[in-house]
């Protein structure tokens, strides 16, 4: 989809801001209530010029769609040809990208260091995993794992209670695999925040178990969301042709290929010229491989859509272990709506949300043998990918919950 930005700067509260995009771009929510209203949804999705957010199962559950000013009349003569109920909850998306840049940019220069009031950069992120590793030399260690396509330097914390016991069980949690899923970084940096600087209170989860935490698996997409375009959402290798960027969760070399991963190259959902044909991939496969055999929790956290899925996504088949990782999820499920009443979904990818090979989840799972592989798809905010900065908190510390009660319960069986 072509990505319109206009030319010249916006001046905003004393700061120098990108002038917005995706000017006239509207965002629909279409209501299927029937089997066959689903299927027309299932076709239009396939149109690589429309992009949808959330596209899923259930019947009377609104699917999310952006469609440029070009498509629109096209995209609602169909919905109305086949009396699909739509309603417009964004008339123009560069309004809502405007406003949300310039809070961040406002907010971020209010603060110092790592807050969770604004959205912050890659480079302040890694800087962030410096400070505690300089910090708390103990129970922390930063590493450079790895080097993105245009260069960043990929980290990964491995936080512990200080006792340097050897071949610990670990806890992965990765964040910002899509890159404009900008919540997911932010939760992976709050999960990291309260197992140091809140250590105290969460030292029970450290006492059998290490955690290690890619707070940014997309670097690249991740800074060209902050930059260009904010709807971004693959890498940024050109492929072989015109297009670039591989949507890195189609990349993972178990089942790469098959359902839910396009072949073109111009689609958000572009596998890749090949598995792991990535350098993030890659980064990510070869650490959880070092750890094969210890790492018990593989959680890829996403947005958004209030899910907490688990293997398989490549098929509707369900693992012969899925009573462990039901129960895993559930426990995660239950915390968060006991407290905030907030409600998650449960189940396997394919089942409750659409099929999907190459996800980094069935990977984990399949071949890296990590028994309890979940994604955690965070709940929208805004108009599903950009949360106000005044929504950060609450969404973490809630999802922190969650993740928190699914480590305990993974810490008592495994």
């Amino acid at each position: 989809m072509e990505v319109k930005i206009l030319l010249g700067l916006l001046a905003c509260c004393g700061f120098a801001l990108v002038r917005a995009e995706l000017e006239g771009y509207k965002i629909y929510d279409v209501t299927p209530t029937n089997t066959f209203e689903q299927q027309i949804l299932e076709h239009l999705s396939k149109f690589e010029d429309y992009d949808f957010f959330h596209r899923p199962r259930a019947l009377n559950v609104s699917s999310r769609v952006m469609i440029s000013p070009e498509d629109q009349d096209d995209f609602e003569n169909t919905l109305n040809k086949f009396s699909l109920g739509f309603e417009v909850i964004n008339e123009d998306v560069s309004k809502a990208i405007h406003l949300e840049r310039s809070q961040n940019t406002l907010f971020r220069s209010m603060s110092r260091g790592v807050s969770f009031s604004s959205f912050q950069r890659f480079n302040q992120i890694n800087a962030y995993l410096d400070e505690l590793a300089a910090k708390y030399p103990n129970r922390v260690t930063v590493n450079n794992v790895g080097k993105s396509y245009e260069g960043r330097q990929i980290k990964t914390i491995t936080i512990t209670n200080g006792d340097k016991k050897a071949n610990k069980n670990v806890i992965w949690v990765d964040g910002g695999i899509h890159a404009r899923e900008w919540i997911a970084p932010a939760a992976a940096l709050y999960v990291i925040n309260q197992l140091v600087e809140n250590f105290s209170a969460n030292k029970d989860l450290l006492t059998k178990y290490d955690w290690v935490v890619m707070p940014v698996v997309n670097p690249d997409g991740y800074e060209y969301t902050h930059t260009k375009s904010r709807m971004w959402r693959k890498t940024r290798k050109p492929s072989s042709s015109s297009c670039t960027g591989t949507d890195a969760n189609r990349n993972f070399g178990f089942h790469w290929g098959e359902v839910g991963a396009s072949s073109s190259s111009c689609s958000d959902t572009f596998r890749g010229e090949k598995a792991f044909s990535e350098p993030e991939t890659q980064v990510v496969r070869d650490q959880l491989l070092k750890l094969k055999g210890r790492a018990k929790f593989y959680l890829t956290i996403h947005s958004y859509g209030n899910y907490l899925l688990y293997p398989w996504g490549w098929t509707s088949q369900l693992p012969s272990t899925v009573s462990n990782l039901d129960e895993v999820a559930k426990a995660g499920a239950n915390a968060i709506r006991s407290a905030t009443g907030t409600k998650y979904t449960v189940g396997s990818s394919t089942n409750v949300l659409y099929a999907a090979a190459g996800g980094s989840d069935d990977w984990a799972f399949g071949v890296a043998g990590i028994p309890i592989s979940i994604t955690m798809e965070l709940p929208a905010g805004g108009s599903g990918f950009d949360p106000s900065p005044s929504q950060i908190k609450p969404f973490v510390s809630e999802t922190w919950i969650g993740i928190k009660a699914m480590a305990q319960k993974v810490i008592s069986k495994y």
